[in-house]
């Protein structure tokens, strides 16, 4: 099955794959390239293009929601399987895509107390088998899944944790040279510093934690950017005053990608919950920014696991 009922072809469809090569990039970050005849027809909209990754079983084995198929329906079969035997689903990003090679890179972050992905990634050899859900270019609806929405803006901010770290890559290799941006990503340790490329002019500082607790160090940072950029937040803000919703992020999706729109600025924020709500505050409601302007994406919550529905 290729096709929805309504005759087109769903943006997401299962793909399963190899794995190819594992490469440890850094202290905490791991690649793992797939290979698989599929990935002839796999999207290639990269930026923070999201992919859902299903992990094995600790037998190796998977349950049948429809991995085999072209279907569209391939979440709703995962859903009505019996809790117990659903595989584990994590949300991750495109890091790079070959098609002519038909093969996929994912960048995994491992820690010593890794989550299932996490602990998938440090054991996986090659030649096992994965099921990575992502976009069919064939789809007209390939482009799902980009929270990446600059509308006219060529003055950028992009911060984050080191989840954050391959959407980051993924949307500076993309800028054009016209573009102006500051990047802050926070990371575990100062060896974790990995490889950028952008043809814009970028200002990359990474942000080593070391004991600190998590995302402190990555706000601290981002009030420093704060004021030393006054004029272009001026320039940014809301004709009025804006009221935040306050998110529990401990039970509700912090989450909000607003569409392209005209201005100067724009600032996309990612990674653990609490700290992206904090950035957000800053921006939009110390400085005024307005709130079109910020993207942000409570990828995880310290201590609690992704939501599986």
């Amino acid at each position: 099955m290729s096709t929805t009922s309504t005759g087109i072809r769903p943006a997401y469809r299962p793909y399963v794959l190899q794995v190819h090569a594992l490469e440890r990039l850094t202290p905490h970050f791991v690649r793992v390239t797939f290979r698989g005849d599929d990935l002839e027809n796999f999207g290639t909209a990269g930026l923070d293009q999201r992919i859902k990754v299903l992990l094995p079983h600790a037998t190796g084995s998977y349950a049948d929601f429809g991995q085999h198929e072209e279907a569209g329906d391939w979440y709703d079969r995962w859903r009505m399987l019996p809790h117990d035997e659903r595989n584990v689903l994590r949300t991750y990003t495109v890091r790079g895509i070959r098609p002519d090679a038909r093969e996929l890179d994912v960048d995994f972050v491992v820690h010593h107390d890794p989550g299932p992905a996490g602990d998938w990634a440090l054991r996986a050899a090659v030649g096992e088998e994965l099921v990575i859900v992502g976009p069919d270019e064939r789809s007209p609806h390939s482009r799902q899944g980009l929270d990446w929405h600059p509308g006219t803006a060529t003055r950028l901010l992009l911060a984050g944790d080191e989840t954050a770290a391959p959407a980051i890559a993924g949307i500076l290799a993309a800028l054009p040279a016209m573009s102006d941006v500051d990047v802050l990503l926070e990371v575990p340790l100062a060896d974790d510093e990995l490889v950028l490329s952008t043809a814009a002019r970028a200002r990359v500082r990474w942000i080593a934690r070391n004991d600190a607790e998590h995302g402190t160090r990555l706000l601290e940072a981002l009030r420093e950017w704060t004021a030393g950029s006054a004029d272009l937040l001026a320039r940014a803000a809301a004709p009025r005053r804006q009221e935040l919703e306050d998110v529990d992020v401990d039970t509700d999706m912090l989450w909000d990608s607003p569409a392209d729109a005209e201005g100067e600025f724009y600032a996309w924020i990612a990674g653990e919950a609490a700290t992206v709500k904090t950035a957000r505050r800053m921006l939009v409601s110390e400085f005024g920014v307005d709130r079109k302007r910020v993207a942000f994406m409570g990828y995880w919550r310290i201590g609690q696991p992704e939501r599986q529905e």
